[in-house]
Order: C-alpha cells, then structure tokens, then sequence
C-alpha cells in the first residue's frame, strides 16, 4: 500500500521531455519535423470504425520465471511484475500505480522511498527473487531532481536504475504491445505525460520518433501547435503498419475505461472526438490521439491493458 502522496492515479508508462521544455526533440531517431503550416493545425479524425471488440489473444508463457520492475515515470511510480518465458512470451502477474508528480516537484524524497519499499517487499512476498528486480527510469523522469535522490539511494540497497531514452521506451513500448503477428500491419503509440513515442518495425529494426507529450498544457503550447507536429510524426508510419495502432499511456487508459468489457487484455477505442472526459491532461491527450488518427487514417485503435515499456525492457533482457 503506498502513503497518499502515491495514490492509485495510473499513468501508464510516462516518458521524456521536461515540463519545463516547450520543444521536444521531435524526430528523435528518424528526422525533425518540419515547421507547422496552416493545414496541419487541428481538423477532424478520421473516426474508427464502429468495431465493439479486439479478440486478438496473445500465446500465454510456458513456463518461465517471475520478474519484478519498478517504474520511476514522469508521472507514476508503479511496480510490475510479469512471468516470461524462453520465447519472451510473458503475462502480466501484478501490477501497482502510484502518481508520484515527479515532474512538478510534488513528490517527496520520503514518499519515494516508503513507496520503493512497499513495491520490493510486495514483489519478494510474490515470489520474485532479489536478483529479478529491477528499476527502470523514463527520460522525462530522469530530469527531476528527486529521481537523481532515489536512484543514489536505491545503489544504496544494491539496486541500480536503469535511466532510457526517448527511443528505447519507444523501442520497448512497441517490444511489449506489438504482437509479432501484427509487425508488419500495426504500430505504436505511446501517450506519456512528458512525450509522445510513435514506433513501427522497420525490417529487423524498428523506427520510434518522440513529440509532445499529454503535460504539453503546461508549456502553454497552443493545441494546434501539437496536433501539427503530431500529424508530421504520424505521417511518418508507412502505409502498410497503419491496419491497427496498439496505444499505451495514460490518458489511452482513462479512455478505455469508459467502454472495457469485463477483464479483457484489449480495448477498442472509440473515435476521439467521441469522448467528453475533463482536465488538462485528458484534453491534451486527447489533441494527440485525434493527431494520430487524422495523419493515418488508421480505423482500429486498441488499448493494451498489460502492455508498457518497462515490461519491454525485461523482455529485452531474455536473449
């Protein structure tokens, strides 16, 4: 149980760029986007088509052995823990969320620490050994000061922090979400709170270009300013990879909690001009949702429940 400063406000998988920057590096791995014009400034999506359920079911783990991660996010401070297999196929086992509001210096050194604790000793009550923790930090949250606090007082318990960049949460994010038979008719995208990745796989590679993220209000950045810069990464995503956007994030959860059916892994999401749901934040990812679906075109865009990069980064690890 984390302390109140950690409550239970999930942002799935936040990611890069500092509130306190305007610009974020778009293009980050495959080009910057050229400056916006009048006909990238906000239009209507392309709605989705009126699809009630995404049935896909992913290949459960055979066997396999449990690993723990910690996310030090933008955003959240949220543990995961997840049992994979040889092949990388894995299955969430638990998750937790906290909102830790790392980015606006809200979040205590205290609050951080009792909340690390709480996570490690839930994870080892589990079943996951020590040596199969991990924490992995965003970029966006490696540039507040009290993640740099937590990380020197983690090396202190034997616990490194593995600080990513734009790209790799990218890559990750798409390594967990992406199903492998949808490679090559599907791409990414993921919503943080500090940036915005949108990853496809490019022959044995991939490509992740970063823009703004759903905190973007913050900066004072005029919405049409983002959808522009949005619409220019999106257009990047070839056509053949555009059949399904398997979308991850914050706001993308507060979306598909409106129209979730049960327990299911996958939510179809409705067209974004569809959803009334108040707040800066909600509002502002919802401007990149509608970015996304206009520059595309892409009819069917689906909510990984399970999916985010840090479980990414742990498949990464199986070789």
């Amino acid at each position: 149980m984390l302390v109140a400063a950690l409550a239970c406000t999930p942002d799935k998988h936040p990611t890069a760029a500092s509130a306190s920057s305007p610009t974020p590096d778009s293009g980050n791995v495959v080009g910057t986007a050229a400056p916006t014009t009048a006909a990238d400034t906000l239009a209507p999506a392309v709605a989705p088509k009126p699809d009630t359920s995404f049935t896909f079911a992913p290949p459960a783990p055979e066997g396999g052995k449990l690993l723990g991660v910690v996310e030090l996010g933008a955003s959240g401070l949220n543990s995961f823990i997840v049992r994979i297999d040889g092949k990388r196929r894995w299955r969430l086992e638990k998750s937790e969320y906290g909102n830790s509001l790392l980015l606006e210096g809200l979040t205590t050194q205290d609050d951080l620490q009792r909340g690390v604790r709480a996570y490690v000793g839930e994870m080892l009550d589990y079943g996951v050994s020590t040596r199969d923790i991990h924490f992995v930090a965003s970029s966006g949250a490696a540039k507040a000061a009290n993640t740099t606090r937590l990380t020197a007082y983690l090396k202190t318990l034997g616990y490194p922090v593995v600080t990513v960049s734009a790209a790799q949460e990218g890559s990750f994010g798409l390594l967990a979400a992406l199903p492998p038979s949808y490679a090559e008719k599907a791409f990414v995208v993921d919503i943080g709170s500090g940036n915005t990745k949108i990853s496809w796989k490019s022959g044995d590679g991939f490509q992740s270009v970063e823009t703004f993220g759903a905190k973007y209000y913050q900066t004072r950045v005029a919405d049409t300013v983002v959808a522009g810069d949005v619409r220019k990464i999106a257009r990047q995503v070839p056509e053949a990879r555009r059949s399904v956007c398997f979308l991850l994030g914050g706001v993308p959860y507060e979306l598909a909690k409106q129209n979730r059916r049960e327990k299911e892994r996958y939510t179809l999401l409705k067209a974004p001009t569809t959803y009334t749901l108040t707040g800066a934040k909600n509002q502002a990812g919802i401007t990149i949702y509608s970015a996304v679906a206009d520059a595309t075109g892409c009819q069917r865009f689906v909510f990984d429940w399970d999916a985010n990069f840090t479980i990414g980064y742990l498949l990464s690890l199986q070789k």
